[in-house]
């Protein structure tokens, strides 16, 4: 994990040095999901995760680690990890794109866009298009999103023992406040 954290801070500096572009990282993220089931709803979040932005291709991508997500039931988180998403297999979810409606980085303001790309978890990839507000103030970014998974895009499988007690899909949310990334 910190190497990969070292490797994706080595690579920013060094673009960030050759495109004379603004880049964002993560001051605070938190990433949750809710599943409405018809016995049990189903909820977790996670406050870490790796974020950049680039200000000048607008380019957004997110790294977070499946085994982060807290659950409030140990046995529910166990089982998320284990059968569900199979995160000794496959152990972070991703997303790659590029916002493509017009943000002024340089005001304040609220911005309402689009981020196209793809969203890669339990290893499959799948184009997305997801809605987002940008909100900038003093120099920072806040950026909420909400939107849904359905389990089946993912190749994420519910056991038949349990089909009736899982819900197909689940509402994805996320709040994320970017800050200018510093070199030293």
């Amino acid at each position: 994990m910190k190497k990969n954290l070292l490797l994706t801070l080595s690579v920013v500096m060094f673009f960030s040095l050759i495109v004379k572009s603004q880049i964002y990282t993560s001051k605070t993220n938190e990433i949750s999901f809710f599943s409405d089931g018809p016995v049990e709803d189903i909820a977790a979040s996670c406050k870490s995760g790796q974020i950049l932005l680039n200000s000048t291709k607008n380019e957004f991508a997110i790294k977070v680690t499946i085994k982060a997500f807290d659950f409030d039931k140990q046995l529910m988180q166990e089982h998320f990890n284990e059968k569900y998403m199979e995160s000794d297999k496959y152990p972070y979810a991703t997303f790659t794109g590029k916002i493509i409606d017009p943000i002024n980085y340089s005001k304040d303001g609220t911005y309402k866009v689009d981020v196209t790309g793809k969203l890669n978890m339990h290893g499959v990839e799948k184009e997305r298009t997801i809605p987002c507000n940008v909100v900038i103030k003093n120099g920072e970014l806040i950026i909420d999103t909400k939107f849904i998974v359905a389990l089946k895009d993912h190749d994420i499988e519910v056991p038949s023992l349990v089909a009736q007690n899982v819900a197909e899909t689940v509402e994805v949310t996320a709040k994320m406040i970017l800050i200018p990334f510093k070199q030293k």
